[in-house]
């Protein structure tokens, strides 16, 4: 299973991530589930980084992803985890608990 934290600030503000685990779906390399959710929050990353000047700390090992913006949230970091969760929320009522699990 697929375990989604959303982290916040000391100001109840979205400021990151963790993610840890595998689906399940399917054999490693081939499950589509880690692909997508690979693919939303590695591009959130990316275009944190890209994008806007926050400052951040990023931790990855197999089957781990944590992100936590350690600056202030700029308005554009905000859209972009906010569109992250969006996409992370569709996958997992198109799954369900059985793969995915967030707290948001």
């Amino acid at each position: 299973m697929i375990r989604i934290t959303a982290i916040y600030n000391e100001t109840d503000e979205l400021c990151g991530f963790r993610s840890e685990g595998h689906a399940g779906l399917d054999k490693k390399g081939k499950d589509i589930l880690c692909a997508g959710v690979s693919a939303l929050t590695l591009n959130c990353v990316n275009s944190v980084e890209a994008f806007t000047k926050d400052r951040f700390s990023c931790k990855e090992e197999d089957g781990l992803l944590e992100f936590i913006i350690v600056s202030d949230v700029s308005k554009e970091s905000s859209l972009l985890l906010d569109s992250l969760f969006l996409g992370l929320k569709s996958i997992s009522e198109e799954y369900g608990d059985r793969f995915i699990k967030l707290t948001i």
